[in-house]
């Protein structure tokens, strides 16, 4: 139980002591500023309206039975009602002492553990992987990561487009190529040059052209020879997509691979389903489902196609197939969706056909986590200079030169391993802050620049502040493991950054309900910002300073570097030692 949780519990007792209804919040907070409370519980002031009372005498009567002797130094009413909660040291020198000596720093596993299944990364298999794939790919690792840390069953669904018409032009070209005794993977080295290549012939052509038609036909009634090249197809395009998975340090694996093509043969049942529950209806040849829950303004309901005249399906019609799957099989009870906000008013359509069709029941949690767009400097949708769009590969290439020279220029007697090693982790970790640091829901401009920089609440700030602390350990010849004696919170600084590492659980939670990673980010920002202020104001190292405040000092430090290295391991941003 975190601080937070075990103040609620303990006031919230203390408020139905007084006779108030036990459904009203004690609405407990981190205090905003110094000489507030390190903790304010605000729940007097709505209690006292519902209950008619003057809200100062309430939360004066919440005070007296309020039994807080071993956890609170003092405890003062503040304004109109406000409870200001000030913190013993001693109580909070042995919180810290605990969470030092704990790997998992004292956050304890849910215990209402939840099968999660996140929806994130899902590129198109015909093309490369290029810049409007980061976001998904890594807020939903971040997810992912911070899920199973905390006690959850996390399935990862990699839900990739590998289906679909255009495959047709791909394996007529892929034919032809290898007819050429080229291999598969020869050919398909670079997919963007082979898209163009296969969508010029198929313009150019017309024998290609009805080739690529038949070869759509024989791949959706299952023809083996057609179905034996798209696979090798596919094999060769996943790889590309998992070689940026490693090199970003992204979790997901090709067992986390679940494509549009796996749900094929759900789709004729799904759409037959539909049409015995009166949902599905034809209108002009096709199979629709209106949605008066979400109609227009002049109160016209949601059409959503699910099967087209000449009886095609569509990506509503999959994505039906794929929700009903992950309740029915996985056995999720909440879905987490990563898709770019674009495609709002669609997954509203699925998530309100699944319920209506019960294919979803009321206990699972359905979440569309939209995101907004990375922006070039022009505040226009990032491209080349040329107006195409940016592969990844080779923007996380560039991110690690870009960092090689700027480890180089910090340190020049490092040497070439060394520096691979750290420009590797500085580039990928500043291009994945950069994006993780931001809102979520918000636009951002992609910026070298900034996100390399060594100051402010960047991915280099932070990998710095946690190779600061581990010189110290360096420097005195200390194991970190084999520190004794109790972390002594004595000072105003040792207070404020005790308190904050202690708020860690508190911040995960938040996140996790949320699904909004910079929350993390700026908190392990204000822990550095704060170590170093720490560091400035107490001295560790120096001589005359006691052995127990040394040690105590040293214990706070190898806290420090621990929520640095835990918290950003679960943004998936690796530390180093030095730098």
């Amino acid at each position: 139980m975190n601080i937070r949780e075990l103040l609620n519990h303990k006031v919230h007792q203390a408020m139905q002591a007084c006779g108030i209804p036990p459904e009203l919040p004690a609405l407990i907070a981190p205090g905003k500023k110094a000489g507030f409370g390190d903790y304010q519980a605000n729940g007097a002031m709505g209690a006292a309206k519902v209950m008619g009372t003057n809200p100062r005498e309430l939360a004066a009567r919440i005070v007296a039975e309020l039994k807080l002797d071993d956890i609170a130094a003092k405890v003062e009413i503040a304004g109109p009602g406000f409870i200001n909660i000030d913190l013993k040291p001693e109580w909070l020198g042995q919180l810290l002492s605990q969470a030092e000596a704990d790997p998992r720093l004292k956050v304890m596993p849910t215990d209402t553990p939840q099968t999660v299944v996140i929806d994130y990364s899902g590129p198109n298999l015909a093309k490369e992987m290029h810049v409007g794939h980061l976001r998904s790919t890594i807020i939903g690792d971040a997810l992912a990561r911070l899920l199973e840390f905390q006690g959850h069953t996390v399935i990862r669904q990699n839900h990739v487009g590998d289906w679909g018409t255009q495959f047709g032009m791909l394996i007529a070209e892929l034919e032809e190529q290898l007819g050429h005794d080229r291999e598969a993977d020869m050919a398909l080295k670079d997919l963007e040059v082979f898209y163009q290549q296969a969508k010029k012939h198929f313009d150019e052509d017309e024998a290609f052209a009805r080739k690529a038609r038949d070869y759509v036909v024989r791949l959706q009634s299952g023809d083996a020879d057609i179905l034996k090249l798209w696979q090798e197809f596919k094999t060769v395009s996943l790889h590309h997509s998992t070689e940026i998975y490693e090199q970003l340090n992204v979790t997901l694996t090709d067992a986390d691979v679940r494509g549009e093509s796996f749900y094929n043969a759900d789709l004729a049942p799904l759409v037959k389903t539909l049409q015995e529950q009166g949902l599905a209806v034809e209108s002009e040849g096709a199979q629709v489902v209106f949605l008066p829950e979400l109609a227009d303004k002049d109160g016209n309901p949601s059409p959503v196609i699910i099967q087209k005249q000449g009886g095609g399906f569509l990506y509503a019609t999959t994505d039906l197939a794929a929700l009903r799957y992950r309740v029915k099989h996985l056995h999720a009870s909440r879905i987490m969706y990563f898709i770019d906000a674009r495609q709002s008013l669609h997954m509203q359509q699925v998530f309100t056909i699944a319920r209506k069709a019960g294919f979803v029941g009321d206990d699972v949690s359905l979440e569309h986590l939209a995101f907004g767009t990375m922006m070039g400097a022009d505040g226009k949708p990032f491209k080349t200079r040329t107006g195409g769009t940016v592969k990844l590969a080779e923007l996380l290439t560039e991110a690690v030169e870009r960092a090689a020279v700027l480890v180089k220029e910090k340190d020049p007697a490092l040497d070439e391993t060394e520096i691979t090693e750290i420009a590797r982790k500085v580039g990928i970790g500043a291009v994945k802050y950069a994006d993780l640091s931001k809102t979520r829901t918000n636009d951002y401009i992609f910026n070298w620049d900034a996100m390399l920089s060594f100051d402010g609440n960047t991915a280099p700030y932070l990998q710095y502040a946690y190779t600061r602390v581990q010189s110290i350990f360096r420097k005195a010849g200390v194991e970190p493991a084999s520190l004794t004696g109790d972390i002594l919170v004595g000072t105003e600084q040792e207070k404020v950054l005790g308190i904050k590492l202690l708020q860690f659980s508190e911040v995960l939670d938040q996140v996790a309900r949320e699904a909004l990673p910079h929350l993390l980010c700026t908190y392990l920002y204000e822990i550095a910002s704060l170590y170093m202020s720490f560091y400035e104001a107490c001295p560790i190292l120096k001589e005359g300073v006691e052995p127990d405040v040394r040690n105590s000092r040293l214990r706070l430090c190898h806290l420090v570097a621990q929520t640095l290295e835990k918290g950003l391991d679960l943004l998936g941003i690796e530390v180093m030692e030095k730098m």
